[in-house]
């Protein structure tokens, strides 16, 4: 991929478009819906902050956890090697450990491809708009089957249609273009027109912070689509970047939390609640009760940025890019920005968030 093939922006307006929002923001929300059930959480906060957000647009991304099969089936053989299991917590380790447990043979473990996961997720989005109340026609658009062939080619797809559309209508202020999944779509998006990177500012979230020596392999919105990420992180798009891990990760709700605070508000409440409850990464995690656990509602991140800065607290740094281990590499390019998030407010998050719930039953 060459840098040529990108308009470049200049220093001062990228510092103005990656400065704190104002205004009623207009938003485009790229999610893979389906995946789990944070997207569900982000999705609902947005639709339920109609004075902050407009939302106008949902793009359905695709999701597998089909390429994890392998290093599942690894972590299995290395049941009880204690070299492998300096990992990270609830690792892939972690993962088998559970399943050995449950008597669970994790070669019977289903991994439908992208193409399902994209077409559940289109379900879900408008199953998430029904519930919250809020008309979903001319909303919700179908975006790519599969996961970019390359850095030079994109994926033709509804969902990057209307994005490169609603990237190119006159306004006063950037388009937000929130990617709470792999970015497929988004980078497919840039690599068709690539004057949107003008117009736009995405806010992703995934795998460390760029300071971390850690590689990024197990990501789940990075590793799934490495040539959407590299189109990312190597086209100069202006950039928000919330990672998962240790930032991210510190939105945790627990069930309890859930009873009091998210069943009974509403039609959506008690959804929510019942993905909760009902988690579909349960089963295939060897997961079989609540008792003394929690949850990661990591997309929520994006959302809550976009609602309240301070919420989230970042700082301008040089864009990185990936070297083939995916781990983080300085870019050649030292003055090209992206805002991090190093910090975040995890209770005036789920404050606002339960409010609203709250709010939209009386």
């Amino acid at each position: 991929m060459s840098a040529g093939m990108f308009p470049i922006i200049a220093p001062n307006t990228r510092r103005q478009l990656l400065a704190a929002p104002r205004g009623r923001r207009r938003l485009v929300i790229d999610t893979d819906t389906a995946n789990e059930i944070d997207d569900q959480f982000a999705l609902t906060w947005a639709l339920q902050s109609p004075d902050l957000l407009d939302v106008e647009a949902v793009l359905v991304e695709p999701y597998s956890f089909a390429h994890l099969r392998q290093r599942l089936l690894d972590a299995c053989a290395a049941l009880g090697d204690t070299d492998a299991e300096g990992g990270m917590v609830d690792s892939f380790i972690g993962w088998a450990a559970r399943l050995a447990a449950a008597g669970i043979d994790a070669r019977d473990i289903p991994f439908p491809g992208p193409d399902v996961g994209m077409a559940e997720s289109y379900q879900e989005a408008l199953r998430v708009y029904e519930k919250v109340g809020v008309p979903s026609e001319g909303r919700v658009f179908l975006g790519s089957e599969r996961y970019l062939p390359s850095v030079t080619e994109p994926i033709e797809s509804p969902a990057v249609d209307r994005l490169v559309e609603l990237a190119m209508e006159p306004a006063d202020g950037p388009l937000y273009v929130a990617a709470i999944g792999c970015v497929t779509n988004v980078a497919s998006a840039i690599l068709k027109k690539p004057e949107i990177i003008n117009n736009i500012v995405v806010l992703w979230t995934a795998g460390y912070p760029s300071w971390s020596p850690r590689s990024n392999l197990g990501s789940l919105n990075l590793d799934q689509d490495v040539a959407a990420a590299h189109v990312l992180f190597d086209s100069g798009v202006p950039l928000m970047y919330f990672p998962g891990f240790y930032v991210g990760a510190q939105l945790r709700l627990s069930l309890p939390e859930m009873e009091m605070w998210v069943q009974g508000r509403g039609a959506i409440g008690d959804y929510l609640h019942h993905l909760y409850t009902n988690n579909p990464l349960h089963a295939q995690r060897g997961i079989f009760d609540h008792f003394g656990r929690t949850w990661v509602m990591w997309d929520m991140i994006v959302i809550a940025w976009l609602l309240d800065p301070s919420w989230v607290p970042t700082e301008l740094v040089a864009t990185p890019t990936l070297d083939d281990g995916l781990h983080w590499a300085p870019s050649e390019d030292p003055e090209r920005l992206m805002r991090e998030a190093h910090g975040i407010d995890r209770d005036a998050i789920f404050r606002d968030f339960f409010r609203k719930l709250e709010e939209s039953t009386l």
